[in-house]
């Protein structure tokens, strides 16, 4: 949170000088303005929520599992009474993505930032993600940028190359190893799907709460412009 606000509290302000205004009524850039700040707040409160111990491992929609070439593997050893192995790599794979959410705020305060007035009134009018999408297609290849060298560190210091090689060893037993996987580059896409599935969420929470309404009046209001 930004000190005492929240996204819904900003806009109910904008409806409250939509409502309570009318004569003088609201400009695009001033809707625009809390636009911004609104999805300004919904992506630091996303970071906040991922960033932390479980922010990933304790959220089944997003929790970083075995890449698919092992899954056989990971079936066999734990048959055989192995699953600590497995375990330890996901949990590894998983404390990672946790690491990294922690520096992509300024990233997407960026794009924000940068949002035009045309791109703001096509997301107030929008599907339940078109905030989200946006950000997807404007920051991914930053994010990807940002994140791929602080979770190739995280992988390294919590032992994940080692639960990796261990991983590969056993499956060798069964001649299912998972050669093709680069570590590194399938965690971050892992959690870069994470980031994106946690904004989403964010989003249709804040269109569809209460305050969301001032989003019709938007459109009314500039539905003809």
């Amino acid at each position: 949170m930004a000190g005492k606000d929240s996204s819904q509290t900003i806009l109910k302000n904008i409806e409250k000088q939509v409502g309570g205004n009318k004569t003088a009524g609201i400009s695009n850039d001033e809707v625009i303005k809390g636009l911004k700040e609104a999805l300004t707040i919904g992506t630091q409160n996303s970071s906040k929520l991922l960033h932390q111990t479980d922010g990933f491992l304790g959220n089944a929609a997003i929790k970083i599992l075995m890449p698919e070439e092992g899954k056989k593997a990971e079936a066999s050893l734990n048959k055989m009474g192995l699953g600590r192995v497995v375990d330890k790599l996901i949990l590894s794979m998983n404390r990672a993505a946790e690491d990294a959410a922690g520096g992509i705020t300024e990233i997407f305060w960026e794009a924000i930032k940068n949002m035009s007035v045309s791109d703001g009134m096509s997301i107030l009018k929008g599907s339940d993600d078109a905030a989200t999408q946006f950000l997807k297609k404007a920051t991914s290849a930053q994010l990807t940028e940002k994140m791929r060298p602080v979770i190739n560190n995280s992988l390294a210091n919590v032992n994940a190359t080692k639960y990796w090689d261990d991983f590969i060893t056993a499956a060798n037993i069964f001649k299912k190893a998972p050669t093709q996987t680069n570590l590194a580059d399938y965690v971050t896409e892992k959690a870069l799907n994470g980031i994106f599935y946690t904004l989403a969420a964010e989003e249709k929470k804040i269109r569809k709460d209460p305050a969301a309404r001032v989003t019709d009046i938007l459109q009314k209001v500039f539905g003809g412009q």
